[in-house]
């Protein structure tokens, strides 16, 4: 009979606020966490909600009843980063303190400014990060020179990039800037600096990128570096599964 208290470790490390669920694989993987004094690196490892004794670095972690759920407009020079890395901040530093561990849903670029989730629920992190469930993303690029219709085209039916090839994506032309152009560019995928890499194969550098909304959650009103908890009715609308 299947015991309701066990969870699968890699799952009660992200709901504890640790990270995300891949992350905290790669975590056990590493041999960073014990269970009950012993390091656990597999993978399959189920542990008891209300016995077990779980550290991560030594510290112990265990279920926090308030989850926590943020947006925040991301300023440049700021890493989606738990800590500040080579003197380059960490937005969390833009939080305070909250009382309790947060960490970035997916990430964005040092130079790359907008909406970012942060949360201390796994699970959210998951629904919106793992490939079968990604939101629309939308963001504004200004590139250098303007695009042609065949360079839109190919943009729009998937470029390879790293040796895969990028699902279907959006782009309109919204405005010429002097020599450059801002563009709308719509994923839902989430590769590292997908976008970049995707506008430098159709011959268009990206001078800045902006990442306006996620799924059907903006920025509004927020300014650079400032943040807001979200309203219920968002989060639910995040974890539908739909784009």
């Amino acid at each position: 009979m299947e015991n309701k208290n066990e969870v699968r470790l890699q799952k009660y490390l992200a709901d504890c606020g640790v990270a995300s669920r891949r992350k905290c694989e790669e975590y056990i993987l590493e041999g960073r966490v014990k269970v009950n004094n012993k390091v656990v690196t597999e993978l399959g490892t189920k542990v008891n909600v209300k016995k077990a004794n779980v550290t991560f670095d030594g510290q112990v972690v265990s279920i926090e009843n308030k989850k926590i759920y943020i947006i925040l407009n991301k300023p440049k020079g700021y890493i989606s980063a738990s800590k500040s890395q080579f003197g380059n901040p960490s937005v969390l530093e833009l939080l305070g303190d909250l009382g309790k561990r947060v960490f970035t849903v997916g990430r964005l670029d040092m130079d790359t400014t907008g909406a970012l989730l942060l949360t201390n629920d796994g699970d959210f992190s998951y629904k919106l990060t793992h490939p079968k469930y990604e939101k629309n993303k939308v963001y504004i690029a200004e590139i250098i020179g303007k695009p042609t219709s065949e360079e839109m085209s190919k943009f729009m039916k998937g470029i390879v990039i790293d040796g895969k090839k990028t699902s279907p994506a959006k782009i309109r032309v919204m405005k010429e800037k002097n020599k450059n152009v801002l563009v709308e560019i719509i994923i839902h995928e989430g590769r590292n600096r997908q976008i970049k890499k995707m506008c430098e194969e159709i011959g268009h550098k990206v001078v800045s990128l902006h990442r306006q909304s996620i799924g059907n959650l903006d920025l509004g009103n927020l300014k650079e570096g400032e943040w807001r908890y979200l309203k219920k009715n968002e989060i639910e609308d995040l974890m539908k599964n739909k784009r």
